[in-house]
């Protein structure tokens, strides 16, 4: 892609973004999401591929659907209210349509089937974007507007995301689709927590941002997309796939890592509120995308891979220093200690 069209598309996903994340008026917030949605576009279909074109498509017509609804949302409040504020949504059937709408743009269940597929035919770079900074301005309306918000359909979303994101991530043998699910378990933690401590979202989403960077930054550095090349990586930057390893285990949650310090929160959070069945489902419901993070953390440990392959194994190692990978990944796994910080 010329140089010059790749900055101004990331630059207008950056206004977007903060249109979107700074407006108090629906209309302003809409806006921003529309310059996202327009800007994201060639930045998944820049492959030419038919497999990029329609990620490009379906994402567009879910995104224009999902602002649609937004949009309609705000003028039913605006109907009944007389009020254009993002923090006056006090109409129960204006919070239920925005609730499906955000869901929709998050890719919550049940409007969550257009997320892996849009992952699977975008770059690694555009999936970073895509599971990321796209998802800030929609987690964002629902943090200003979580006070209206129902919180029975929320939990509700919030469990059904947690076992989908698991139960469908086993099968599958592509890393963004696996990375996908992933996203969307991840998802579910933060959307039941969101009205009783929507701090605690944020924290939830940035940790997940930054250990989602340090794999995606990973996996275009040894060219891995799939689990046969994975299991092949090993010999292109030996020292960054054993922190893959690693990384991997602290966005499944594991302690001592990076990764636990939020679902450790939202659990105690969940008890405070005498949630504690919910927080116990949830938990129980994570062990599914632990079951298949430990499998990519298996794949990239092991030597030789069970079955024939026919990636080559690549024994010139790559000696380039990756700065950025190495703060975030030293980032993804060593920042639990500053959690007593963070409780007082």
């Amino acid at each position: 892609m010329n140089p010059q069209a790749n900055l101004i598309f990331i630059t207008s996903l950056l206004l977007g973004t903060t249109i979107t994340i700074s407006s108090n008026h629906w209309v302003m917030a809409w806006t921003g999401l529309e310059i996202n949605t327009l800007a994201i576009l060639p930045l998944i279909s820049k492959s030419h591929h038919p497999r990029a074109i329609e990620a490009a498509t379906k994402y567009f017509l879910t995104q224009a659907a999902a602002s649609a609804l937004v949009l309609f949302s705000s003028m039913t409040n605006a109907w009944y209210t007389g009020q254009w504020d993002i923090t006056q949504l006090t109409h129960p059937t204006s919070s239920l349509i925005l609730t499906s709408a955000i869901a929709m743009k998050l890719g919550l269940v049940p409007f969550h089937f257009w997320f892996p597929e849009v992952l699977q035919g975008s770059p690694l770079t555009t999936g970073l974007i895509l599971s990321t900074i796209m998802k800030l301005p929609p987690i964002t309306l629902l943090y200003m507007t979580s006070p209206s918000l129902n919180p029975t359909l929320l939990t509700t979303l919030a469990i059904l995301s947690t076992a989908l994101g698991g139960w469908m991530g086993l099968n599958q043998t592509q890393i963004r689709k696996i990375l996908a699910f992933s996203s969307i378990s991840h998802l579910g933690w933060m959307a039941i927590i969101i009205i009783y401590n929507p701090k605690l979202t944020l924290l939830n989403f940035y940790l997940y941002a930054m250990m989602t960077a340090t794999i995606f930054l990973t996996l275009n550095t040894i060219k891995a997309l799939k689990l046969s090349t994975l299991m092949t990586a090993w010999t292109k930057v030996p020292s960054l796939n054993a922190m893959l390893l690693l990384t991997l285990l602290s966005l499944a949650g594991l302690p001592p890592l990076t990764g636990f310090l939020p679902k450790w929160l939202i659990i105690q959070q969940l008890t405070k509120q005498d949630m504690a069945p919910a927080a116990t489902l949830i938990s129980l419901l994570s062990l599914l995308s632990l079951f298949f993070y430990l499998r990519l953390a298996y794949c990239t440990t092991i030597t030789l891979p069970p079955h024939t392959t026919n990636h080559m194994k690549q024994w010139r190692t790559n000696k380039s220093t990756h700065i950025t990978i190495a703060i975030l990944t030293t980032m993804s796994v060593m920042l639990l200690p500053i959690s007593p910080m963070i409780l007082t």
